[in-house]
């Protein structure tokens, strides 16, 4: 029996879930690797999709938007600022506030790593047929579910 295959009592909620967690971390971790090709972390792809959605937002939104601390968030945008992914300017109504805006070279960067990131997703995923995946979305679906409760 291999590393991977079910052996007894790891059935049980807290192994699978462990197990799941593993998984999880590997999996975004290679998202991430993979994405670093084209430029990008995940971290900072997931602030660039935001602003190409929601157009220009105050740092502040940007963290609450993304559930992160202002100060990881702040770090970000000024890497990304540095590489002319986004611009911030001063806020006219309070200068204390910086409100960011994606420029072109952060449209483009962005499609690169998006475009990484469905390439490495599909590697992984599709190595599972059809029933597979919709066997896996069903179960991903009820543990989202029970995270909600």
């Amino acid at each position: 029996m291999s590393e991977r295959e079910a052996m007894p009592g790891t059935d049980d909620p807290e192994q699978v879930g462990l197990r799941f967690l593993s998984v999880a971390y590997r999996v975004r971790e290679k998202v991430d690797r993979h994405m670093s090709t084209a430029g990008l972390s995940l971290s900072r792809t997931k602030v660039l999709q935001l602003l190409a959605r929601r157009g220009a937002l105050h740092q502040a939104e940007l963290a609450e938007a993304l559930g992160q601390a202002p100060r990881s968030v702040t770090q970000a945008v000024e890497a990304l600022e540095r590489a002319g992914l986004v611009t911030r300017v001063n806020d006219t109504g309070d200068r204390r506030r910086k409100t960011v805006t994606l420029t072109a070279a952060g449209h483009t960067a962005l499609s690169a790593a998006e475009q990484a990131g469905r390439q490495i997703l599909q590697q992984l995923f599709g190595s599972l047929d059809a029933h597979q995946r919709a066997h896996l979305t069903t179960l991903l679906t009820l543990v989202e579910t029970a995270t909600e409760v």
